[in-house]
């Protein structure tokens, strides 16, 4: 219904944000409380979320983050409030690699995440967060080397996807180099930082 909101912070709390758009402000539960300042330009992807007894409007960053979190709210007994709580402890590409490895114990870690949740959100949402389609076209030949490399030691497409990410975030390195910035991404992704 609402696709985004473009505006200025008019204030904002530990779990919300009112943006001002053409003298309304629009009140919306964010995850990212942390980045935004008064008076600040932002633009809000937005969810509204309509049930009996509530009706949210509900923000993120980006449109990935957006798909996201409506996948985790299509998990039986995880609604959006428990939704946006996860983003708001950790980034939502933390949250994927985590569901993709399997990690009970780091979904567990989230207040509000109980053991049953964890194994629902694992057991319904794995290998269906990431694309399967290589992604090597958008990288240098050094991380799409190192890329082949990860998959040659038994990581998971969306496992190597997250790192290629993280590596094509530095420029001019070697192979080697790029191989070692993936596995520390991807075992930071698995300890949940």
């Amino acid at each position: 219904m609402i696709a985004f909101i473009r505006g200025t912070v008019a204030a904002y709390g530990a779990d919300w944000v009112i943006v001002e758009n053409n003298g309304m402000g629009w009140r919306i539960s964010y995850p990212h409380t942390d980045t935004v300042r008064l008076n600040q330009n932002i633009s809000v992807y937005t969810f509204m979320h309509v049930s009996e007894n509530d009706v949210g409007l509900y923000g993120f960053e980006s449109q990935e983050e957006e798909e996201f979190f409506l996948r985790l709210i299509s998990v039986k007994g995880l609604g959006p409030r428990t939704a946006m709580n996860m983003l708001s402890r950790t980034n939502y590409r933390n949250l994927i690699a985590s569901i993709e490895q399997g990690n009970v114990a780091t979904l567990k870690s989230i207040p509000g995440i109980g053991a049953k949740t964890a194994s629902q959100i694992i057991l319904d949402l794995k290998g269906k967060l990431v694309q399967t389609a290589p992604e090597d076209q958008k990288y240098t030949p050094a991380v799409a080397e190192a890329c082949d490399a990860l998959k040659n030691l038994g990581y998971k497409q969306g496992e190597i996807n997250l790192a290629a990410k993280v590596m094509s975030e530095q420029a001019g390195l070697k192979t080697e180099e790029y191989l070692k910035i993936g596995l520390q991404a991807l075992m930071k992704a698995k300890m949940g930082g």
